[in-house]
C-alpha cells in the first residue's frame, strides 16, 4: 500500500492504540526507548512525532527528533531496536512517522533512570512493565523443549482456569500451596506450549487459557 499524507491523517483520527502512539516532541531519548521496546516486544507499531495526545498536529524539528530516536534505539535499548523514519508534510507542518517492526529476538530491554534494564509490552495504548514470567517465556521459547510433569500443581491450575477463567500469580501460589519459583516455572512452561496466555492490566497480571 502506498502511503500518502491522507493516510497519516486517517491514522491520527483513529487515536492511539496498541500499534500507534503520538508524541508532541522527543526531549528525552531514555524515556522514548520504553515505547520502542514495547512495540518491538509486542506487535510492532508506529510512532508519530509532532502530534499531541489529542491528535492535534504540532510539527517537529526533524534532525533533533531523529537523533533522539537513534539514541533511544542504540544507547537506551538492548538489543538495538530497528526502525524506519519517514517525514510527512501535513497541512504545512512536519510529522515524523517512525515504524518499529515486531522483533524476532525478544525480549528487548530499555534502560530506566536508575540504569536498570527493563522489558516492556504494549497493551492497547499503554506500555506495561513485563514481569519475570513473560521475560522468561520470551527467552526460553526458542531455546528449549518443554516437557510437562503433570503433577497435582499443574492439574490444579488447569482445573481452576476451567472454573474461574483467570488467576493471578499470587493467587496461584496461595491456593496451590507452592513456592513462587515453582509457580513461575509452571506458568512459563504452559505459556511456551501456548496453553496459557498472560494479560497485563493497570491493576494486575492475569493468566488464562489461550484462545
Amino acid at each position: 500500500m502506498i502511503k500518502t499524507p491522507g493516510h497519516i491523517e486517517k491514522l491520527i483520527s483513529g487515536g492511539e492504540n496498541q500499534t500507534l502512539d503520538f508524541k508532541f516532541e522527543i526531549s528525552n531519548a531514555q524515556k522514548i526507548a520504553k515505547t520502542l521496546v514495547a512495540f518491538a516486544n509486542t506487535d510492532g507499531g508506529t510512532l508519530l512525532i509532532g502530534v499531541k495526545d489529542n491528535g492535534v498536529i504540532a510539527g517537529v524539528r526533524t534532525d533533533e527528533e531523529v537523533y533522539m530516536i537513534e539514541s533511544a534505539s542504540k544507547i537506551f535499548s538492548r538489543p538495538k531496536i530497528n526502525f524506519e523514519v519517514k517525514p510527512w508534510n501535513i497541512r504545512g507542518k512536519q510529522v515524523l512517522e517512525i515504524t518499529i517492526p515486531q522483533s524476532d529476538i525478544k525480549p528487548h530491554f530499555a534502560k530506566d533512570a536508575d540504569n536498570k534494564w527493563k522489558a516492556y509490552i504494549r497493551v492497547a495504548d499503554q506500555n506495561f512493565l513485563a514481569n519475570n514470567v513473560q521475560v522468561r517465556a520470551w527467552k526460553e521459547k526458542e531455546i528449549r523443549r518443554v516437557k510437562i510433569k503433570y503433577s497435582r500443581k499443574e492439574e490444579f491450575l488447569l482445573d481452576y482456569l476451567k472454573d474461574f477463567e483467570s488467576i493471578t500469580f499470587e493467587k496461584f501460589i496461595e491456593l496451590a500451596e507452592i513456592k513462587p519459583k515453582e509457580a513461575e516455572n509452571i506458568l512459563v512452561d504452559f505459556i511456551i506450549l501456548d496453553i496459557i496466555e498472560i494479560s497485563f492490566t493497570e491493576k494486575e497480571v492475569l493468566y488464562s487459557f489461550k484462545e
